[in-house]
């Protein structure tokens, strides 16, 4: 490697890592995987897990079941930061509207 090969390298691996530091920050999490027994129509009940995390900016719901099969993704209007009482509300919501779909 020549000694003018050895700085531009370096100055390579700084940019990816400050590229991946970014990308770090920018993915960050509000509320971790929850499980939760939501409760539907007509005594029925649902088990599932949740979570809550900012993307780019972006806040998202993103519902599984159990076993990690994905259900849905809401995004959340923007300044929305709620309690976790009231994302278990939405997550209600959601589940209503998908078993209805």
């Amino acid at each position: 490697m020549t000694v003018l090969a050895q700085p531009l390298q370096h100055i390579r691996v700084m940019q990816e890592r400050k590229e991946c530091t970014e990308r770090i920050m920018a993915l960050s999490t509000i509320q971790d995987w929850t499980e939760s027994q939501v409760l539907l129509k007509y005594d029925e009940a649902r088990e599932v897990k949740y979570r809550v995390y900012r993307d780019d900016g972006i806040m998202f719901q993103e519902i599984c079941e159990v076993d990690d099969t994905p259900i849905h993704t809401l995004e959340l209007p923007v300044g929305m930061k709620l309690d976790k009482g009231s994302y278990e509300v939405l997550l209600r919501y959601v589940l209503l509207d998908v078993v209805a779909a």
